[in-house]
């Protein structure tokens, strides 16, 4: 008698075979659908932007060629509404000294040129700007993603976190001078911080259209002048303090300190450096002894830092673009010049800036 076990015929081992291949197709298929949804699901719907580093991170010399562009496409609406003397200009409010405050079209226009510039280039990018964004005014601005040849020759790509990423505009600077058509004082600025620290700066001035830029670590098309005179230093400081900062200043360098008052504190970085410009005053220092907005000094303080200057509060601390909008402790700025013993030689200018 034959020894009892189990037989399995051909037909029952193809059979068996066959479940086996339906259960991992069905497995494996599944898992190629999900895939191909994940993937569908990370590519752009169409009409939306697309952002070839998405949106996690943030190609610094694209955003400096963005920044050149929005400034000088807000400049272009700073100069129409100046040119065509089309102001409609108002109060908005006052400044801690109590000095009107003027918003004229030339702001609005600037600013919505400018914002929404950068914002379509970078949707995912933090952008403060010295004027609201009106979303009913939103309008169409594109970047065609072009990089000026001079950004490319100077400037190497370098992807940082979007997150750590803010930027700040300044749509017009100098608005009481642009009110009385003091024009030469009148910038459009962009800046760039990561992490608070400033690495990318922007200034043009929209009635020569003149732009200075510069990259903390990476290049720029300006320079420091050959010299500095830090015996006895032009100041340049705002035409309604330069009595504030002259009392002080001669009793420090003595009588032959020489205090150029000037509107804009873009006109006034752009002082410290080799600006080849009729219109263009110079000086050694840049003083500011009040309250001052960020958007008005960011982008001075990365090409200063760019070019190896500095910029910091009247105690010498280091300014932070991040948190609030606005520095309480005043400033001063210098390139090439012992800084630290500016900051020493001043110490009454500190005490002004509470005031």
């Amino acid at each position: 008698m034959a020894p009892m076990g189990i037989r399995l015929s051909p037909l029952g081992m193809a059979v068996f075979c066959l479940l086996g291949l339906g259960v991992l197709y069905h497995l494996y298929s599944g898992f190629l659908a999900g895939r191909f949804a994940f993937f569908m699901l990370s590519e752009p719907a169409a009409g939306e932007p697309d952002i070839p580093h998405g949106s996690g991170a943030v190609d610094l010399r694209e955003l400096l060629a963005v920044s050149v562009l929005a400034a000088v496409r807000g400049g272009e609406e700073v100069k129409r509404v100046r040119d065509g003397n089309d102001l409609n200009a108002k109060a908005k409010g006052k400044t801690r000294e109590g000095a009107e405050e003027q918003l004229t079209s030339g702001d609005l226009l600037s600013n919505r040129k400018m914002f929404y510039l950068l914002k379509s280039a970078f949707p995912a990018v933090q952008i403060n700007s010295e004027e609201r964004v009106d979303t009913a005014d939103q309008e169409t601005v594109s970047w065609n993603r072009s990089i000026p040849e001079d950004i490319k020759q100077k400037i190497q790509p370098k992807e940082v976190p979007a997150e750590s990423v803010t930027v700040w505009i300044d749509p017009l600077d100098a608005t009481q001078e642009y009110t009385e058509n003091l024009r030469q004082y009148v910038t459009t600025m962009v800046c760039v911080a990561v992490n608070g620290k400033p690495v990318i700066g922007v200034i043009h001035k929209p009635f020569s259209a003149y732009t200075a830029w510069a990259m903390v670590d990476g290049g720029s098309n300006i320079k420091a002048r050959s010299s500095y005179n830090e015996k006895t230093p032009r100041i340049i400081v705002s035409r309604s303090h330069a009595g504030k900062v002259e009392q002080v200043a001669r009793q420090t360098f003595g009588n032959k300190t020489v205090i150029i008052p000037a509107g804009g504190a873009g006109y006034k970085v752009l002082a410290l450096l080799d600006v080849a410009e009729k219109n263009q005053e110079e000086a050694d220092v840049y003083i500011h002894v009040t309250y001052i907005k960020k958007w008005d000094i960011c982008a001075g303080n990365a090409v200063l830092r760019a070019l190896g200057g500095h910029m910091t509060t009247l105690s010498g601390e280091e300014i932070s673009y991040t948190g609030s909008d606005g520095n309480e402790g005043g400033l001063i700025a210098s390139i090439n010049m012992n800084h630290k013993a500016l900051i020493e030689k001043l110490p009454d200018l500190e005490k002004t800036s509470h005031k």
